[in-house]
């Protein structure tokens, strides 16, 4: 092997090694996506310090993007959606509303230097900051902004969120119970579903022509498999998703440079009072949805908190509240904010600057 390619390999394992070994710490510390932030961090470093540039292989990426377009596709549940009841047309009109307000926070960051509107927009889409990381670049956006802004939204929310369950919505953390373990067909069958929807959900959406192929194709042929009875309980295997987490991290934190950095962190005050302002509006848009469908204040709350998926199931089965309704309110969310994403980019790419 040439010694120039047994360098790059060499570095190339070297940053893994360290994107796993950050992973691993931040997971100990319970430090939400922590594979993810992991890969990023480490992608950071040594794009900062690195001589020459480095990158994920092409089609690693997309395999990392199918891969977790898979895990978001199969948190569809026939019977946690049947929980809506005739809740539906409410859960809709405030998840429209949400995917609106998101956006018109996206669109007050367009007034700092280095941030285009579709970045704004995609840095505070509320849901599925993973999936939203990874299409961003696909889709005209800077997937470096985007990943610290929807990271630190998500990072606040976890943080205040049972804070402000207890405080403001009287929230009990003892009145929870356990939630039981289901049996599972085991690894094997996951690993195995998961490459059949990544393959079957890339192929699908190119020949439909789909944005984003490698993530929103998978994501929807296992939503469907789900859907229609057939996934038999299987999940992406943990280091499976794990590596797809650390590959898209690494990916956006490999593009970092000196510039880069300082435009976000001209950008962090600014976008930390936006994703305050649009964390209390989601808490307004709960008090909305518990008017219109007789559901707690705390179960609306939750079901609308922008950010922190399984943060806030753990919250809402902590607590008591009704987590099979927030799971419905939250996964519709995503599906909406994560569909609607490439039609939000190419709206707001014919918009004059």
């Amino acid at each position: 092997m040439p010694r120039p390619a047994a360098r790059v390999l060499a570095d190339g394992a070297l940053v893994l090694v360290g994107a796993a070994l950050a992973g691993w710490l931040l997971g100990r510390a319970g430090v939400p996506s922590a594979a993810l932030f992991g890969g990023l961090l480490a992608g950071l470093v040594r794009g900062l310090a690195g001589r020459r540039p480095l990158g994920v292989p092409r089609p690693a990426a997309a395999a990392s993007q199918a891969v977790v377009g898979v895990s978001i596709g199969t948190l569809v549940d026939p019977a946690t959606l049947a929980a809506l009841g005739e809740d539906w047309l409410p859960v809709v009109l405030v998840t429209l509303a949400t995917l609106l307000l998101t956006v018109g926070a996206g669109l007050l960051l367009r007034r700092q230097p280095g941030i285009s509107p579709v970045t704004g927009a995609f840095a505070m889409i509320a849901g599925g900051a993973s999936g939203i990381t990874a299409m961003a670049r696909d889709l005209g956006a800077d997937d470096r902004m985007v990943a610290v802004l929807q990271y630190l939204r998500v990072v606040l929310i976890v943080v205040a969120m049972p804070v402000v369950a207890t405080t403001v919505y009287g929230a009990d953390p003892t009145a929870g119970t356990a939630v039981p373990v289901e049996a599972t067909p085991g690894w094997p069958a996951g690993l195995l579903s998961t490459a059949g929807c990544a393959v079957a959900g890339v192929l699908l959406a190119r020949l439909v022509r789909l944005p984003v192929p490698a993530l929103l194709g998978p994501l929807l042929v296992a939503a469907a498999v789900d859907l229609g009875g057939l996934s038999g309980g299987v999940s992406v295997p943990g280091p499976v998703e794990a590596a797809a987490f650390l590959l898209i991290g690494l990916q956006v934190g490999l593009r970092f440079t000196v510039a880069a950095l300082r435009t976000v962190g001209r950008a962090l005050l600014p976008a930390l009072a936006v994703i305050v302002g649009l964390v209390v509006a989601c808490a307004g848009l709960g008090l909305v949805l518990s008017a219109a469908t007789g559901v707690s204040q705390l179960d609306a709350y939750l079901a609308t908190t922008p950010g922190g998926l399984y943060a806030v199931l753990a919250t809402a089965t902590g607590t008591g509240a009704d987590a099979t309704f927030v799971l419905a309110v939250q996964v519709l969310r995503l599906f909406v904010m994560l569909l609607a994403a490439p039609l939000i980019a190419r709206r707001l790419r014919r918009r004059p600057a």
